[in-house]
């Protein structure tokens, strides 16, 4: 056992007590609500704690087919993927490990929906609201008026396309309820 002082750098240091606390909020909202929160593998992928907090919320969520993987292999509940593009040689292992597949676009959908049927994958399609509720955040904000990210409601046909399950839309990190509020009424 290392001394604070002592522990070799650079290192991540982790207090368990403090993060099961929060994970115990966590899985109240969860009961409380129906809801199912997803730990965001891109902002903390330390997999060493992913079977404390599996014992808590419903699962990952991944960028790419490397977190998704990891997701699957290290916590093993459910798992969900985005990204704005696909290469179609990670699709199929993305179709086996993941639950429900985000897409950026219809045409991205239409192109890659029959694997996903096939392997009776969720799909959704992710929303830019184009509302934002941040300034001076315009080359990643993923609501803003020039963004990639998503489809736009001038791009939104009158009837979704039969299969899509879910719409996916977020706010920038580091904000608080009512901003994403303010994007869901958007």
């Amino acid at each position: 056992m290392y001394k604070i002082n002592e522990l070799p750098t650079p290192c991540f240091v982790i207090d368990e007590g403090k993060l099961e606390e929060n994970l115990k909020i966590l899985h109240q909202v969860e009961e409380r609500t129906g809801a199912k929160i997803l730990l965001a593998q891109k902002c903390f992928s330390c997999f060493s704690e992913y079977p404390l907090i599996g014992k808590y919320i419903s699962g990952t969520t991944a960028s790419g087919l490397y977190e998704a993987r990891l997701g699957k292999e290290e916590m093993g509940l459910e798992n969900h993927v985005y990204s704005p593009a696909y290469r179609p040689q990670d699709m199929e292992e993305l179709a086996q490990i993941c639950d429900h597949i985000i897409f950026n676009s219809f045409a991205q959908y239409e192109k890659y929906k029959d694997i996903c049927q096939a392997k009776g994958v969720s799909v959704g399609i992710r929303v830019n609201p184009q509302c934002s509720t941040q300034e001076g955040h315009d080359i990643y904000d993923p609501c803003g008026y020039a963004s990639r990210l998503g489809v736009t409601k001038a791009q939104f046909p009158e009837v979704l396309p039969e299969g899509i399950e879910g719409l996916h839309f977020h706010t920038l990190c580091e904000q608080n309820a009512d901003d994403l509020v303010t994007t869901f009424q958007a």
